[in-house]
Order: C-alpha cells, then sequence, then structure tokens
C-alpha cells in the first residue's frame, strides 16, 4: 500500500520549465512564420516564439523581444518598442531565417501593466523611468531571460546572433548555456516623444545607442 502511495505521488508531481504546446503556421504580413507556444510551468506564462525558415544550430539571428502592449499593439511613441520588433520580424526575413521569441510577463521591464502606466505617469510628471520605477517601490528591472534560453534549446539552438542594444540580455543568454556570437544593434530613430526615456536607457541602464548623439539638439 505504501508503494502505491508513493507511485501517486510521484505522478501527481507539479511540471516545472517550459513545455512545448502547440505549433502552427502564423502567415504575417512579413512573411509565413510558424508559431511555436510554450507553456512555463514556474511562472504560468504562456511565451511563443516566432520561427522563420530553417534556424540550424549556431548562429541564429534572434530577437528576444519583452511584451509591450502599448508600444507593440497601440502604437505609442513613449518606448521604440514596437519599431523593434517589426524590424526584428522583417530581419529575420530578409536572412532567410532566425527566431522572436516574443517574452509574455515581460511588461514594464517586468512590473505588469497597471505598474507600466502608474510609472509612465510619473514620468510625465518628470521622474526618468529608473526613477519612476524606483518611487513606485519596483525593481528597476525585473526580467528574467531563463525561459529565452530554455525555448531557444527545445528549439535546437546553440548560438545566437542577438539583435539587441541591451547588454543585459547577452548576459543573460550567456549564463544560461546559449553563445552568443554577435550582437547586432536594432537602432530605431528617435523621435521628440521618447529621447528623453532612449537617453535614460543609454546614460542609466547601459544600452549601446550611439545613434542619440545625432539628435543632441533636442532637450
Amino acid at each position: 500500500m505504501t508503494e502505491k502511495i508513493g507511485v501517486l505521488a510521484k505522478k501527481s508531481a507539479p511540471r516545472t520549465g517550459v513545455e512545448r504546446v502547440v505549433n502552427a503556421p502564423l502567415p504575417t504580413v512579413y512573411g509565413p512564420f510558424t508559431a511555436v507556444g510554450y507553456l512555463d510551468h514556474d511562472r504560468g506564462d504562456e511565451q511563443v516564439a516566432l520561427v522563420y525558415g530553417d534556424l540550424g544550430t549556431e548562429d541564429v539571428l534572434t530577437r528576444l523581444h519583452s511584451e509591450c502592449l502599448t508600444g507593440d499593439a497601440f502604437g505609442s511613441q513613449h518606448c521604440e518598442c514596437g519599431d523593434q520588433l517589426d524590424s526584428a520580424l522583417r530581419a529575420v526575413v530578409a536572412a532567410g531565417s532566425g527566431v522572436v521569441v516574443y517574452l509574455r510577463g515581460h511588461e514594464g521591464r517586468g512590473i505588469g501593466l497597471l505598474g507600466k502606466l502608474r510609472a509612465m505617469a510619473l514620468q510625465a510628471e518628470g521622474l526618468d523611468t529608473v526613477e519612476a520605477n524606483v518611487a513606485l517601490g519596483y525593481p528597476v528591472d525585473a526580467r528574467d531571460y531563463g525561459v529565452a534560453a530554455e525555448i531557444l534549446r527545445d528549439l535546437g539552438v546553440r548560438s545566437v546572433r542577438l539583435m539587441s542594444n541591451n547588454p543585459r540580455k547577452r548576459e543573460a543568454l550567456v549564463r544560461h548555456g546559449i553563445q552568443v556570437a554577435e550582437e547586432v544593434p536594432l537602432l530605431i530613430p528617435p523621435c521628440e516623444n521618447n529621447i528623453t526615456y532612449l537617453r535614460t536607457k543609454r546614460e542609466r541602464l547601459d544600452h549601446r545607442l550611439p545613434h542619440l548623439d545625432a539628435v543632441a539638439h533636442w532637450s
């Protein structure tokens, strides 16, 4: 009887890690992708990787894109996220293959949609994006890229050409066992509505944004 109870307990143990749930064809304005859906059992998030072409295993053109409802769906000019997503999808199609891992749970650098909106309200009053998060009691950046590394491993990817201006993404992937063969800048022309936000990312979060020097005249 004890042995049977032990077996039942083992079978009912909760799953951990990332599980691939579905592959679905996804025709887009950029080209035909495959949407690979995952469930992150540790956090409960549903994740998706948009795969184009035959990825191979080495030097795969890759974007880790943090969820941004306001930028990706609403066209917000507060950030450059929507334009970066657009550019990344176009880039993998132009390259013939690649993957965009769209990371749910990363809204507002990990503080959630309502937290981000509260932070944006404080920024409208004069705080920068770092100061606003801290004033609300949030971490400056709460994102975890471990799930992205697990997804890439599931796709058979061992090394990437990473489309990013954020050195922390490279550090996180390497720490989780994915090699970064090259960092590919993803520079979007700034506008007057996001120049302060972008300068804060460069000066306080170490993002590589050399193109901002061309608009030094904007206050």
